[in-house]
């Protein structure tokens, strides 16, 4: 199957679909892992799936809504994403396709964009391995950069991929050790 993201729009029935979604599955990485029915209504109606710098769409593998992601700061050059997948399709290896085409509908659709990016908790090595395998570089890697749901504190590692990359198939690397100490 292929995937395909469907935009969300600001309606009643969309508003439900998305607090059905987001109070119906855990998402350990996220720096809220659960939702309750007032967390999620609140993240809905601050605008978090519809606004000038961000879009969220459902992901869908053929029949299937599969997920959701929000496109963010699509005012700059470097958009970012919040992926959540749903979890009955999580460990299938569906992650890799759903961002292979999350670049292209990024790299297509905002023809501005020089860079896409994520980030991830440091333990999510499930995502860290997907980044990798859809061509995406580790540049950066935030000691104690991301809270947790139980108050500590883990790094925050950032990939991107450069349109270039994306377009030709081939990561341009870079010396993490380009000063001498």
């Amino acid at each position: 199957m292929a995937i395909s993201f469907v935009p969300m729009v600001q309606s009643d029935h969309e508003f439900r679909a998305l607090v059905r979604f987001l109070t119906s599955n855990h998402f350990p990485f996220h720096v809220l892992p659960v939702h309750t029915e007032a967390s999620a209504r609140k993240l809905v109606e601050e605008g978090r799936f519809w606004s000038p710098e961000s879009i969220g769409f459902w992901i869908e593998d053929g029949p299937e809504r599969i997920g959701l992601v929000v496109l963010d700061d699509l005012e700059e050059d470097t958009p970012m994403f919040d992926l959540r997948l749903a979890e009955e399709f999580r460990g299938r290896g569906r992650g890799t396709d759903v961002l292979k085409a999350l670049c292209a509908l990024v790299f297509e659709r905002f023809p501005e964009a020089v860079r896409f990016e994520g980030q991830t908790r440091e333990d999510n090595l499930a995502m860290r391995r997907t980044f990798l395998r859809a061509g995406f570089l580790k540049e950066a890697h935030y000691r104690l950069g991301w809270p947790t749901a139980e108050g500590s504190r883990v790094a925050s590692v950032a990939y991107a991929i450069l349109r270039q990359d994306w377009a030709s198939g081939e990561v341009t690397p870079f010396d993490w050790e380009d000063v001498p100490a």
